[in-house]
């Protein structure tokens, strides 16, 4: 890292997602808008909505990351540090936004999955519970439910 130059780092709870020394120019979002940084930028923090990052080494090509929220430092005007949910990288955005999509529709898939396997729990142990209860009181399950929800 030079004198005009920042060290970027992204970090999730389980991974490094990036370490990259060099960095001319960086861009980010939080919820007042778009905002840059650029080497000996006055200390920051800022709470950064779900957004693409992006920045340049040098005078090379944009590199982006698409983060879940976070929180962002920049320290001394030297350091960037995002500590976020997820960070997915990428070298262009049509690839990544693609990227992020594909991840999210299987994660709304996994979420559905379990909704349907926690709903099928729940009615397994309603109904075991309305056989116990018609067992032990010797009325049938429909005359339990009947009474119930009466």
């Amino acid at each position: 890292m030079t004198e005009r130059s920042l060290t970027l780092t992204i970090t999730t709870p389980l991974d490094v997602v990036a370490r990259i020394d060099g960095v001319t120019s960086f861009r980010a979002s939080d919820d007042s808008g778009a905002f840059g940084i650029l080497p000996g930028h006055a200390d920051l923090l800022a709470v950064l909505r779900s957004c693409v990052a992006r920045w340049r080494v040098g005078k090379g090509e944009w590199r982006f990351c698409a983060l879940h929220g976070g929180l962002m430092t920049v320290e001394e005007g030297r350091a960037i540090r995002i500590a976020c949910r997820e960070g997915v990288l990428g070298t262009d955005l049509p690839s990544l936004e693609a990227r992020v999509q594909r991840m999210r529709e299987a994660e709304a898939q996994a979420a559905s999955s379990e909704r349907v396997s926690q709903a099928r729990l729940h009615a397994r142990a309603i109904r075991q519970i309305m056989r116990q209860f018609s067992h032990d009181h010797g009325v049938s399950v429909d005359s339990a439910l009947e009474e119930i929800f009466q």
